[in-house]
């Protein structure tokens, strides 16, 4: 029987990345340091493996191909998919066993998800990954939620999702802690006149409800106000499955400040398990 070690939410944006000094240099250590007391509590885990909730920007999947769910199976992921993020290229360990063993419980809980050997990362993995210092050579499994291209599973159903994977974790007896980061938004918009705005509004109250612990309010809340805060808030489908796998765990918010020169809503979180 696995223990998961810590479940954690955390934005991604390649600005971060790729233009750090368009904001304030106060500002912006302030986001770092978060990223890296994120690190430094998920580190204290120990966990062997870690579980990567995080979405495709088109570049593993497209049109033709494009799943709502997909289990990374491979030996290991090349990463950043992205010539132009400033990143340095890695290659992440993957947990084949793991994986491999994700996809058979999925099935039997009545999922059905794709899954794949040859994915590759974008920065939506890698960036909080590398802000947060964890361990490069740490085994990781990718679970990618389609938030990009409609339809998209619903609110509910990607936190069931988070449910499965929770139960099929703590019942998995190849290691004996693993850990799981969810990515994604919070409120940002992508290529639309709306760019650069956040909706402070819905992400405060987003987290208000995660915290509250009321799992309806929190799926009816993001299900009905979700485009008010820009596609990429689509993303906080990750959020969700990762409350569903913290099975009633209180959640935390411990970083969050909207940053319109960063696009995006900026949020760190942690369950209490």
């Amino acid at each position: 029987m696995a223990e998961i070690t810590g479940i954690y939410t955390a934005s991604h944006t390649p600005v971060m990345l790729n233009f750090p000094d368009r904001i304030p240099a106060s500002l912006r250590m302030e986001v770092f340091d978060a990223y890296k007391t994120m690190g430094a509590d998920f580190a204290a885990g120990k966990p062997q493996a870690l579980i990567v909730l995080s979405n495709d920007h088109l570049h593993n999947f497209f049109l033709n191909n494009f799943p709502a769910f997909c289990i990374g199976c491979a030996e290991s992921y090349e990463s950043p998919a992205e010539h132009w993020l400033h990143a340095k290229r890695r290659t992440f360990e993957g947990d084949q066993k793991l994986g491999a063993y994700l996809l058979q419980q999925a099935y039997e809980a009545d999922f059905d998800p794709s899954f794949s050997m040859e994915m590759v990362l974008d920065h939506g993995s890698l960036t909080p990954l590398e802000l947060s210092g964890l361990d490069p050579n740490l085994p990781i499994v990718p679970v990618l939620i389609n938030c990009v291209q409609p339809p998209m599973p619903t609110m509910r159903r990607s936190y069931q999702l988070g449910r499965y994977l929770g139960e099929a974790l703590r019942a998995y007896d190849g290691i004996d802690r693993i850990a799981i980061l969810a990515t994604g938004g919070i409120s940002h918009d992508i290529a639309t006149p709306r760019m650069g705005m956040v909706n402070e509004e819905f992400d405060r109250r987003f987290i208000d409800l995660m915290e509250s612990g009321d799992i309806d309010a929190t799926l009816a809340y993001a299900t009905d106000f979700v485009h008010t805060a820009g596609n990429g808030c689509e993303e906080i489908r990750m959020w969700l499955a990762a409350l569903g796998a913290a099975n009633g765990a209180k959640y935390e918010r411990t970083y969050y400040r909207a940053i319109n020169d960063w696009y995006t809503g900026i949020g760190i979180g942690r369950f209490a398990l």
